[in-house]
């Protein structure tokens, strides 16, 4: 035999004999106290219980923390109109000087128009162009305006695709002659998803 299969056989023999030889010598006799169920459970209890009050002194303290719970914003009440489209209203943004925006606004105040008209006028094209006088669709649209196709816009300027002030005059050409107003056409867009 090996010497791994040597203490193999000598730790089964042990495994085996070693529980027989211990039920078999005699055990001195205890005296035996009737124990019911419910003094044991109650004995049982006592004891997690002393022993988790035990381990709970040294790690929990009470009273020794805060929680901070944020107050609920209250909405601020808006004016009501009667008409649907009035309902929601864009946020006011002065632009910066010589941007499309500003453009945009200079050109809208020329046409009689106000500051809530350019709101929805700036909600319209964020929405289909971000402002950006490149910006093009996959449908072939292009500029601030998303003209489909963007050579329309070339009855405005021959500028049409790199000038913003082409784009915005052909875009409100457009707005005033379909919508009659930017919030007109910002309506239509927020029900149809386009304009």
């Amino acid at each position: 035999m090996t010497g791994f299969a040597a203490i193999a056989a000598v730790a089964l023999a042990a495994a085996y004999v070693g529980p027989l030889g211990a039920a078999l010598t005699p055990h001195a006799e205890a005296a035996v106290t009737p124990v019911t169920l419910y003094t044991s459970t109650l004995h049982n209890a006592q004891t997690f219980v002393a022993a988790d009050a035990a381990a709970s002194t040294d790690t929990l303290q009470r009273d020794t923390y805060s929680v901070y719970v944020p107050p609920k914003p209250k909405p601020t009440p808006t004016a009501s109109t009667s008409t649907a489209s009035a309902a929601w209203k864009a946020p006011f943004v002065v632009p910066n000087p010589g941007s499309a925006q500003a453009i945009a606004r200079e050109m809208l105040q020329a046409r009689g128009m106000g500051d809530d008209q350019f709101s929805c006028l700036v909600a319209l094209w964020n929405r289909e162009s971000g402002w950006r006088v490149n910006a093009y669709n996959s449908s072939g649209a292009y500029g601030i305006p998303q003209a489909l196709p963007g050579s329309k816009m070339a009855a405005y300027g021959a500028d049409w695709q790199t000038n913003p002030a082409t784009q915005i005059a052909w875009g409100l050409g457009y707005i005033t002659g379909r919508y009659g107003t930017p919030c007109g056409a910002w309506g239509h867009s927020q029900s149809t998803g386009w304009y």
